[in-house]
């Protein structure tokens, strides 16, 4: 009788989630998806075979729910996260008491492989909330499961991503994209390269225990990447870079409404360069070769477009 490999993905219906499950199920894994919301995440199912992709209700704060969904798994994957708190604390509930919980119950359950997916400027000194809890996050897992892969993307785009997808967004309704430290510099790197690390830190013994920075092939500036994306989409807008006094006096405003388009807190993430350090272990590390942005951006941003995907292909020049 042959026995299935089982793999646990905390937050697994989210943007990188829907990547790593079908990466899991391809490689003949049954993939169980711990989510609040199993019902949001059925849309995973037909990317497996039948019964192959299960959705399970696992809230992070829930800990029999989050033991039950990490029991029996031989692969552990923690992809949960936010980039705004609801209410105040959110930030250490999800990133350091929640990873902490997920990583302690792993380790006590049948998990040889760890994955947790942190974010590059992680820091338990860092002025903000988010890269300090996903620093405390970090000390968590390593001090329940010591051979844990920790993987910390820079910025992360793909189909779905909420950066290139939203500030093409604002061109449809506004003449000009407000941003915050234009010149802070970014490496964006591809979503499906993301996931091919987390299958790589699973596949590679000499990935246990290690902490490797993720990031594409190029590094640009906030302003640069706007740019790039108006080229993509074949228009013309000022772009405004919001002194920070005025940004923050802005972010008291928003940060009240839905979505919460700006934040203090982002504020305070975006004066720090998002790239790989210097030294770092990186994909390449992993044995993989960074996808480059316009591989892919082009095509996804096209609906964008006057005329959208039957207009001509986008060119840098």
């Amino acid at each position: 009788m042959v026995t299935r490999r089982v793999a646990t993905v905390f937050g697994g219906s989210g943007f990188i989630g829907r990547y790593v499950v079908k990466r899991l199920a391809a490689a003949g894994y049954v993939v169980r998806v711990a989510v609040r919301d199993p019902e949001a995440a059925m849309f995973l199912r037909p990317m497996g075979a039948v019964g192959q992709i299960v959705p399970l209700y696992a809230p992070l704060g829930q800990e029999a729910l989050v033991a039950r969904a990490a029991e029996g798994a031989d692969v552990v994957v923690n992809l949960t996260g936010i980039l705004a708190e609801g209410k105040k604390g959110d930030f250490y509930r999800v990133h350091a008491e929640g990873a902490g919980r997920i990583a302690r119950l792993a380790a006590s359950s049948t998990a040889t492989h760890l994955i947790h997916v942190s974010a590059i400027g992680a820091d338990t000194k860092s002025a903000s909330d988010y890269a300090r809890s996903k620093g405390l996050g970090e000390e968590a897992v390593r001090s329940a499961f010591p051979r844990a892969v920790v993987l910390r993307p820079s910025i992360v785009f793909g189909p779905e991503d909420q950066f290139f997808n939203r500030f093409a967004g604002m061109t449809r309704v506004s003449p000009v994209l407000p941003v915050v430290s234009a010149a802070t510099k970014f490496q964006p790197v591809y979503v499906g390269d993301v996931a091919d690390a987390v299958l790589a830190g699973v596949a590679r013994e000499d990935a246990a225990g290690c902490l490797f920075e993720l990031g594409g092939p190029d590094v640009r500036s906030f302003r640069q990447l706007l740019e790039y994306m108006l080229r993509c989409i074949g228009k013309s807008r000022d772009i405004l870079d919001l002194p920070i006094p005025l940004a923050r006096l802005q972010a008291v405003f928003l940060e009240r409404l839905p979505g919460k388009l700006l934040t203090g807190d982002q504020i305070k993430l975006l004066r720090r360069d998002n790239v790989v350090a210097e030294g770092a272990l990186d994909l390449a590390s992993l044995g993989l070769v960074p996808t480059p942005m316009d591989l892919i951006v082009p095509g996804y941003l096209a609906r964008f477009r006057k005329g959208g995907r039957r207009t001509r292909e986008y060119s840098r020049s």
